[in-house]
């Protein structure tokens, strides 16, 4: 039943990291909250997959970035008992160069990544501690540690991240809370495929490959066990050594 499980919920649920987090975080018996903005269908096929391996998970669809939606959606998932793992994996790429970037690209990109991390967790902090366990992971990028061309709204949004979740572990560790950041470097999926060729990857990564969604996930599931009780307030790089 849902209601002996912790329950966590992954923004970004339905695209290839998020998928494979909820996986992993099904297979260690939390019931997983799906979270999908506009693809419901993606978000309904990993509960599928969820399912059809004995897992627990529902799918939920809202926009991160608009507020009043997000808020909500939170009080609804919230009238269930409190979420006790949350990640934040929601965030969107629209890249240029800076000196030929809208205002609209540069807006939109943090909002999704920033205020979207802030419209999500925000609420869930104190049902948390009232219950005095929870597991606070934000997955972020090797750009927001190294800087990228053509992504300063990226590598901006989830830098801001890094800041935020250090001050957030301060705030809540008394309260058996950790707050990290999982920073993935070039990883296999829709949007590494199709964008960076096999030689490129050679030459930047020093693995020479590009990593699995899986082997990111396996470093959230970590995060959100009991044995990571002690690590909080960290920028864990998954990056095959880019730095």
């Amino acid at each position: 039943m849902i209601e002996t499980r912790k329950r966590a919920l992954v923004t970004g649920g339905s695209g290839d990291i998020g998928s494979a987090i909820c996986q992993q975080l099904a297979a260690d018996g939390l019931h997983v909250i799906v979270h999908a903005n506009a693809n419901l269908a993606r978000a309904d096929a990993v509960v599928r997959a969820i399912q059809a391996a004995g897992g627990s998970a529902h799918s939920v669809a809202f926009d991160v970035a608009d507020g009043d939606a997000t808020r909500t959606a939170m009080e609804t998932l919230l009238g269930d008992g409190p979420i006790q793992v949350v990640v934040n994996n929601a965030g969107i790429h629209d890249d240029a160069p800076m000196a030929g970037m809208s205002e609209a690209q540069w807006r939109r990109v943090i909002d999704v990544s920033l205020h979207g991390f802030f419209h999500v967790t925000q609420p869930l902090l104190l049902p948390m501690a009232r219950k005095r366990w929870g597991r606070i992971v934000s997955v972020s990028s090797v750009a927001a540690v190294l800087g990228n061309r053509g992504q300063t709204n990226y590598a901006a949004a989830k830098a801001a991240l890094h800041g935020a979740t250090r001050s957030l572990a301060r705030e809540m560790a008394s309260r058996g809370i950790t707050a990290n950041v999982v920073a993935p470097g070039v990883i296999k999926g829709r949007m590494a495929d199709a964008s960076i060729p096999a030689e490129t990857i050679k030459q930047l990564v020093p693995a020479a490959r590009a990593g699995t969604p899986d082997e990111v996930a396996a470093l959230v599931r970590f995060l959100c066990t009991d044995a990571a009780a002690y690590i909080s307030g960290q920028v864990i790089g998954v990056n095959g050594g880019m730095g």
